[in-house]
C-alpha cells in the first residue's frame, strides 16, 4: 500500500480567505481524466450550476490507463466504464444537463498531447469567464499537462483557478510549493457535501480493486481528503504583464472604457486620493497610466508640472483634449518602466496601474520611481481591491512590495470595500 499523508495532518493548513462573491456567466471546467473535477471541485460545480452558470465540462482522456498492467482490451473496456460513471456522478450532483467534451486523448501521456489539448481548449474556451483545472504543480503528470494547456487556452479576460487533487496525499502542509496566499476556500453546504458524496460513489471503477487485485485508486485514506466541509483553490493570475492591446480594444470600444468621469467609484477614489496628499502643492508630479486625464486635470490644479503618459495611443489623445488648456500638463505615449522620466520628481501618482506588472516589470517600475523622487517626495498608489482577471496580482500584493521597499516610510493609508490607498514618502 502507498503511505498517502493522513486527513488529520491538513487540519495544521492555514486559513484561506472565502471564495468570491462573484457572478459568473460560464465557467469552462478541464479535467485530465474522468472524476478529476468530482473529488477537486464538486462542491463549487454544484454552486455555480445552481446560480446558472453555464458550465463546459472538458475530459482530456478516459482514465483508461489507471491499472498500468492492463491488457490493450481492457483499458478500452475502463476507458468505456469511466464515461458511464461520470455521466452517472453528474446527475448525482444535480448536473445531469451537463454534457463532458471527451478529447479521448492517451491517459497517462498527456505531456506529450500538450499542443493539442491547447488547441481544443482553446476552440471553446471563447466566451467563459471563469476557467477550472487541475492545480498546475499536482504531483501528477496528466494534471500538469492539463492546467499547462488550460493556461495557455485561457481567455485574457477569464479568472483562473486550479484545484489541488493528489496535493493532499503525497505533499504536507508546510510545502513550500502550494501557494497558500492565492488560496480560497469553498465551504460546502450540506446539500454539496452531499452531491459529492454520491458522485464519488459513482466511480466503482476507482473505488475497489483492480482487474489483477491492484490497490484502489480512491482508498478510504485517500477519500478522506475529499469528504471535508470545505474545497480549496488556487488562483492563477497570468504570468506576464496585461498586453498594452488588451487596453486599446477597450478604448477602442468606449471613449470612457472604465467610466472614470461619472462613475461614483472613480469620483470617490480621485476625492480620496487628493485629500489623501500630504501637501497643498507639489513641484513636478508624474503619472503613469494616466487614462483619459481626469486625475491628470484634477493633479493640474495642485502642481506646478505634472507628466502624465499612458502606452495607448487613444487614451493619450482623449487626455490631451482634457487638458490641452494647460501649458504646464504634457501627455504623451509611454510605458512603465521604459517612460519613468529621470527627475528629479515631488509625486508620483499611480492608480490602477500598479497589479498589471509582472515580477520584473513592477520591481523595475518601483526602482525608476525611487531613483527619480527627490528625497522627501511622495508617492500615492490606489488601486481597486477585487483582483481583475488581465493581472498578474492583485492591489494588496502591489501594495506590499511598495511598503516593503526600504527607500519608503508610509505616511498615509485608506483601506474600504472598494479600494486601497497608500502615500509613502522617500527617505
Amino acid at each position: 500500500m502507498t503511505a498517502y499523508v493522513p486527513e488529520a495532518d491538513w487540519a495544521a493548513r492555514p486559513a484561506s480567505p472565502d471564495w468570491p462573491a462573484q457572478a459568473f456567466e460560464r465557467a469552462l471546467v478541464v479535467a485530465a481524466h474522468p472524476d478529476d473535477e468530482t473529488l477537486g471541485a464538486s462542491g463549487l460545480l454544484q454552486r455555480l450550476h445552481a446560480a446558472g452558470t453555464g458550465v463546459t465540462l472538458v475530459v482530456a482522456t478516459d482514465g483508461e490507463a489507471a491499472f498500468p498492467a492492463s491488457s490493450p482490451a481492457e483499458r478500452r473496456e475502463l476507458g468505456r466504464t469511466r464515461r458511464r460513471e461520470l455521466r452517472d456522478s453528474l446527475r448525482a450532483q444535480g448536473l445531469s444537463d451537463v454534457e463532458p467534451v471527451w478529447l479521448g486523448l492517451p491517459d497517462a501521456d498527456l505531456a506529450a498531447y500538450g499542443g493539442e489539448l491547447a488547441a481544443a481548449l482553446r476552440e471553446r474556451a471563447g466566451g467563459h469567464d471563469l476557467c477550472l483545472f487541475p492545480w498546475p504543480d499536482d504531483p501528477h503528470p496528466d494534471h500538469q499537462a492539463a492546467a499547462r494547456a488550460a493556461l495557455a487556452a485561457a481567455p485574457l479576460t477569464a479568472q483562473c483557478w486550479s484545484y489541488p487533487i493528489w496535493l493532499w496525499h503525497w505533499l504536507r502542509p508546510d510545502d513550500p510549493a502550494i501557494p497558500w496566499a492565492r488560496a480560497r476556500s469553498l465551504r460546502l453546504t450540506a446539500a454539496e457535501r452531499a452531491g459529492k458524496a454520491a458522485a464519488i460513489e459513482a466511480f466503482p471503477s476507482q473505488l475497489g480493486p483492480g482487474p489483477r487485485g491492484e490497490d484502489p485508486i480512491l482508498p478510504a485514506e485517500v477519500l478522506a481528503h475529499f469528504a471535508r466541509d470545505t474545497e480549496v483553490f488556487f488562483r492563477e493570475p497570468p504570468r506576464g504583464s496585461a498586453p498594452v492591446s488588451r487596453f486599446a480594444e477597450l478604448y477602442a470600444g468606449a471613449e470612457d472604457p472604465w467610466s472614470v468621469g461619472t462613475k461614483w467609484y472613480e469620483r470617490r477614489k480621485r476625492a480620496v486620493a487628493l485629500a489623501c496628499l500630504p501637501d497643498e502643492r507639489y513641484g513636478t508630479v508624474v503619472e503613469p497610466g494616466c487614462g483619459v486625464g481626469a486625475l491628470t486635470l484634477d493633479l493640474a490644479g495642485r502642481a506646478d508640472r505634472v507628466l502624465a503618459f499612458d502606452p495607448v495611443p487613444a487614451a493619450v489623445e482623449r487626455a490631451r483634449k482634457a487638458v490641452a488648456y494647460l501649458s504646464h500638463v504634457d501627455v504623451h505615449i509611454g510605458s512603465v518602466p521604459e517612460a519613468v522620466p529621470a527627475g528629479p520628481a515631488d509625486l508620483f501618482v499611480y492608480g490602477e496601474l500598479l497589479y498589471y506588472l509582472d515580477d520584473r516589470a513592477l520591481e523595475e517600475t518601483v526602482e525608476a520611481s525611487v531613483a527619480a523622487l527627490r528625497p522627501g517626495g511622495h508617492l500615492l498608489a490606489v488601486h481597486w481591491r477585487p483582483w481583475a482577471p488581465e493581472a498578474p496580482r492583485d492591489g494588496r500584493d502591489a501594495h506590499a512590495r511598495l511598503l516593503a521597499h526600504p527607500a519608503f516610510e508610509p505616511l498615509v493609508e485608506h483601506t474600504d470595500d472598494q479600494f486601497l490607498l497608500h502615500v509613502l514618502r522617500r527617505r
